[in-house]
C-alpha cells in the first residue's frame, strides 16, 4: 500500500506566531513530526504542505520534501484540511503519481511516537477501515452517556438520546475523543466521500501522559514542561 504522508504547516499562525518553526527545546516544532516521519518506512513518501517561504525553508533543511508551494487561498484560518489534501492529491495525479492512502500528521501534536506511528499504520493497512483515527479515552465525568443537552422546553435530555440515565459508573463504555496526531484515509474515501472520515472508523489509542496538543501559549508551556520533565525521551 502506497501512503503519502502529509505534514500541514501553513504561516500565519495567530495564537503563537511563527509556531510551526518556533523553537522548541532548540528546534523547530515543525522538526518533531518531520522527524518520526522519514524514519518510517511504511509511509511511501512524506511532504509538507505550506503556503509560507520561512517554513518551507526550514522544511527543506530538516529533509522534507516540498513539491509544490500551497495557494494562500488553501491556507487560511477557515481553510477544510479535506482541501490541503486533495490539493496534494491533485498535484501528484497530475504527475501521475498515485497513493492508495493519505497519513495526516499535524505538527501541533509534536510527540507522537515513531513506534506509535508504525503501529497506526500497519492497523491502517491490516484492517478494512476507511478511516483510522488516534484517539484518548473521555474522563468518565464527561462520558456522552453522563452528559446532557437541551431540549426545545428548556430542560435537560440525556445526550445519546437515552430515555434512562447509566448510573452506576462499571456500566459505563469507554468513549473517545480524537486527538489529532494521527489521520489515516483511503485515497478512495477522500475522493469519493469528500471528507477525512469514512464510514468504517478505526482508532488507536494514544498515550495521554505525553499528549499536548499546540495552540496556546499554555500548550507550549506544557510542551516545554514535558520536555524538562523528561517526560519525553
Amino acid at each position: 500500500m502506497k501512503i503519502l504522508g502529509i505534514i500541514p504547516a501553513r504561516g500565519g499562525s495567530k495564537g503563537i506566531p511563527k509556531k510551526n518553526i518556533k523553537l522548541l527545546n532548540g528546534k523547530p516544532l515543525l522538526a518533531y513530526t518531520s522527524e518520526i516521519a522519514l524514519k518510517s518506512t511504511l509511509l511511501s513518501d512524506v511532504i509538507v504542505s505550506s503556503d509560507d517561504d520561512e517554513i518551507i525553508k526550514v522544511a527543506e533543511t530538516l529533509g522534507v520534501t516540498v513539491p509544490f508551494k500551497r495557494p494562500s487561498a488553501l491556507a487560511q484560518d477557515d481553510t477544510p484540511t479535506i482541501d490541503v489534501i486533495l490539493h496534494a492529491l491533485d498535484w501528484y495525479a497530475n504527475q501521475e503519481i498515485y497513493f492508495d492512502a493519505v497519513c495526516l500528521l499535524q505538527v501541533t501534536y509534536p510527540f507522537r511516537t515513531l513506534s506509535f506511528l508504525n503501529e497506526a499504520i500497519s492497523k491502517f493497512k491490516d484492517s478494512k477501515c476507511d478511516t483510522l483515527i488516534s484517539v484518548q479515552k473521555v474522563p468518565q465525568e464527561f462520558n456522552p452517556h453522563w452528559t446532557f443537552e437541551k431540549n426545545s422546553d428548556g430542560y435537560l435530555k440525556i445526550a445519546t438520546g437515552e430515555a434512562k440515565i447509566i448510573s452506576r459508573r462499571q456500566e459505563l463504555p469507554d468513549a473517545y475523543h480524537r486527538d489529532g496526531s494521527i489521520y489515516l484515509t483511503t485515497t478512495k474515501t477522500l475522493l469519493e466521500q469528500n471528507s477525512i472520515y469514512g464510514k468504517r472508523l478505526s482508532f488507536l489509542e494514544s498515550a495521554s501522559e505525553t499528549y499536548v496538543n499546540i495552540d496556546t501559549f499554555q500548550d507550549w508551556e506544557r510542551a516545554e514542561f514535558l520536555i524538562k520533565s523528561n517526560v519525553i525521551e
